[in-house]
């Protein structure tokens, strides 16, 4: 009999505990009509393809990339195995590389962080404690006056109910960041394998440039020697060997400063790659070695979503909107289901005995009441962060377009200058190779040969600028376009773009 008001009274307890649950969930809904977030928010807008002026295009143009046609390792495509190694070396051994993926290991820490506060927590405890009871206290004697060890031995659990999506916003939005991060660590190796590419083309330049200062000095040489013999035979004056002479040194202090661009040059390629004072030997391939990378005759706006400087910046828009998602749920109660089972005894010797059990289960909730406007200080400064992200991503979408369009721009020049400037050369070649014979056959003067071989040496050097700028813009270009970044991220809508 006495065993069925037990379990009678112990039903009778679990049901009011479940009555009592299921009431203050009524309550934590019901009191969720106070959040008071009028008035907040968000004014940024995202740009779109119509916003930025981009024109439409045709139905039906393919996009250029979506087969991935441009590869991660792109540098292989100029065709130079020293090249390659260099941007392996510094991709493997580069500090600022280092330094990215760290940060990005920092994000994806933070989102298991986040993933691990949705999933219920469970903690145990074990306190022995030596204590002296006041005389004068709560506690009667005998346990007053007295010194009892004390004993207790605990599980703790908790979960958080996450009625109102708070946790889950707060994973996204490390996630987002986590994505961010992810995308800056692309951006990070595209920029140093793009650097290493173009010093080392400006090492090619250099050297080419080089080529021609020495074969100015020795053309000047030469024609030192005809302008000497010239006024043995009584056919010049000492003026027009003056005139001859000067401009030896001239071309002897351009081949000094081009050795001296070239060591710069060197070190700079040699810091690039983790080797400071490595590369004192280094030498590149003739300019006119190198592949040509293809330009698409259209550059789609979806390849915006490949440069991941554009993906960290929408990464980081969604990481702030779900900010914005976690300061509203501030507003809203806090609900916890807690237990704990354990022993707890007056006296070590007593607590490992049956009678020392001891547990207890139910809800905890916290609301909100009053807190002198500071909710909604935190929603605004969520919301002005979102702005400030979109901001950011529309800034990047803009230079992205400009850049990819001023890259496409100068290489279509580029290709057409060197035509041009291939003509002019020859043309400057064959007027100075008859300046000097007429010259040689007294047909002639002096000053027209120094003005030919003037126009010679401009061409020269500028044969050289373009071919190396050719290959610069190329690389340029190929970090407009995103330099083989296959991050997924959903872009705003943009429309292709023809650059002309």
């Amino acid at each position: 009999m006495k065993d069925q008001q037990n379990t009678s009274q112990a039903r009778t307890g679990h049901g009011a505990g479940v009555v009592l649950y299921l009431g203050t969930m009524v309550l934590a809904l019901g009191l969720t009509a106070c959040a008071n977030m009028s008035g907040i928010a968000p004014q940024a807008q995202l740009r779109d393809g119509v916003s930025l002026g981009l024109p439409s295009a045709a139905t039906g143009t393919p996009d250029l990339f979506a087969d991935g046609a441009m590869a991660a390792d792109w540098w292989r495509g100029f065709g130079d195995e020293r090249l390659d190694d260099l941007v392996s070396q510094a991709l493997a051994d580069s500090p600022s590389l280092k330094s990215a993926e760290a940060r990005l290991q920092r994000a994806q820490a933070s989102a298991d962080f986040s993933r691990a506060a949705d999933g219920p927590q469970l903690n145990g405890s074990l306190d022995a404690t030596r204590q002296h009871f006041s005389a004068n206290g709560i506690y009667p004697t005998p346990l007053g006056g007295s010194t009892q060890n004390i004993g207790t031995a605990r599980l703790t659990g908790g979960w958080e109910l996450d009625f109102f999506g708070k946790n889950r916003a707060a994973l996204e939005s490390a996630l987002g960041t986590a994505n961010a991060a992810a995308a800056d660590a692309s951006a990070a190796r595209l920029l140093l394998a793009c650097n290493v590419a173009r010093n080392y083309f400006q090492l090619a330049r250099l050297q080419a440039q080089m080529e021609v200062a020495q074969r100015t000095l020795a053309q000047r040489e030469e024609t030192l020697g005809l302008v000497r013999d010239r006024v043995t035979a009584g056919l010049d004056t000492r003026l027009e060997e003056r005139q001859s002479q000067a401009g030896i040194p001239e071309a002897r202090q351009q081949i000094e400063a081009l050795h001296e661009q070239i060591a710069l040059t060197r070190n700079a390629i040699g810091a690039l790659v983790g080797q400071p004072r490595g590369m004192q030997d280094l030498e590149a391939l003739p300019l006119a070695s190198y592949n040509a990378v293809a330009l698409p005759p259209n550059l789609p706006a979806d390849l915006l979503g490949r440069r991941a400087d554009v993906a960290a910046a929408r990464w980081r828009v969604e990481a702030a909107a779900k900010t914005i998602d976690v300061a509203k749920t501030e507003f809203y109660p806090n609900v916890n289901l807690t237990a704990f089972v354990g022993l707890n005894s007056l006296g070590f010797d007593n607590l490992a005995q049956g009678s020392s059990r001891e547990w207890g289960v139910g809800p905890a909730i916290r609301l909100p009441i009053f807190d002198s406007g500071r909710l909604r200080a935190n929603l605004r400064g969520k919301t002005a962060d979102f702005d400030a992200a979109v901001e950011s991503y529309n800034s990047t979408v803009i230079d992205a377009v400009r850049e990819a369009a001023d890259q496409a721009a100068s290489a279509r020049s580029i290709d057409l200058q060197q035509a041009q400037q291939r003509d002019a050369q020859s043309a400057a070649e064959a007027a100075f190779d008859i300046a000097r014979q007429r010259y040689r056959a007294g047909l002639g003067t002096y000053l027209n040969v120094l003005t030919s071989e003037s126009a010679v040496l401009a061409q020269r050097r500028l044969g050289v600028d373009l071919a190396a700028r050719r290959l610069d813009t190329q690389v340029s270009l190929i970090r407009a376009l995103g330099g083989g970044y296959t991050g997924d991220i959903k872009l705003a809508a943009v429309t292709p773009v023809a650059v002309h």
